[in-house]
């Protein structure tokens, strides 16, 4: 397997988005494009820059250095200080070689990148993080291919039975902790899947100044946001897990 060539990789102009499958991060893929963004050379309809085998893998390279301390509660310490796995940074960079071989402004989105966050933060410390946060109830209503933690190599506390939207909870707080325990990059800036939706032309002007260039415009829809309050679910059993990031999001309960 031959690595690619070294000399074209760059930092300028690029961006990325961190944030847990389901938070809407469509949205931002798509407006950024419309932006004439560069967001990779194939893509699917929700943005994803594909192909993303290289990422999974990166992903199981990285989860065997976070130590589980049991319950819903991970040591992500070791991460920000030790050496990063050649490996890894090899799968990361073979992944993103379209992007980082591009002089105009480019960038891409995977949710996934959100679990490898400590190490791409360390890798680019220099390019724009768009931190994409929705509401967790909302977060969790639909399957994702991050709903078992263990598929991409990390430790979580065993459930005694197969509770998917609890799996899902899980996730979502592996996620933001990961996010939250790892000294925050140079340039970011964190939006609200919600108010991109309803607050849409003060959210994208928000993105403009914080970008430096103007934002398309994407066909947002009320109806996306907040769809937890007719769901059915009982949501007090994950107060555990969401209580603390509700508030400190602004959410209302």
């Amino acid at each position: 397997m031959n690595q690619p060539e070294q000399g074209y990789f760059t930092d300028s102009y690029m961006i990325t988005i961190i944030g847990r499958g389901h938070s809407g991060t469509r949205a931002i893929s798509h407006a950024l494009y419309a932006s004439g963004v560069f967001m990779g050379a194939q893509q699917n309809e929700s943005g994803d820059m594909l192909p993303p085998d290289d990422l999974y893998t990166a992903c199981r390279v990285m989860a065997q250095y976070v130590k589980h301390l049991g319950g819903n509660r991970w040591d992500f310490s070791h991460l920000h200080t030790m050496p990063i796995d050649p490996v890894f940074e090899f799968l990361v960079r073979r992944y993103l070689r379209h992007v980082l071989a591009r002089k105009e402004p480019r960038g891409w989105k995977l949710p996934e990148t959100t679990l490898i966050y400590p190490w791409i933060v360390r890798m680019f410390p220099d390019i724009d993080y768009i931190f994409w946060v929705r509401d967790p109830r909302d977060s969790i209503l639909a399957a994702h291919l991050t709903d078992d933690l263990a598929d991409f190599g990390v430790s979580y506390e065993h459930l005694e039975n197969d509770d998917l939207h609890m799996r899902r909870a899980i996730s979502w707080k592996y996620q933001r902790d990961i996010v939250r325990a790892t000294p925050p990059p140079k340039r970011k800036i964190e939006v609200r899947f919600e108010d991109f939706v309803l607050k849409n032309e003060e959210t994208s002007r928000r993105l403009e100044a914080f970008l430096g260039f103007p934002m398309g415009r994407v066909i947002t829809r009320p109806e996306a946001v907040y769809r937890w309050k007719t769901s059915g679910l009982d949501f007090t059993r994950f107060e555990n897990l969401f209580d603390q990031e509700i508030t400190d999001l602004g959410y209302d309960r």
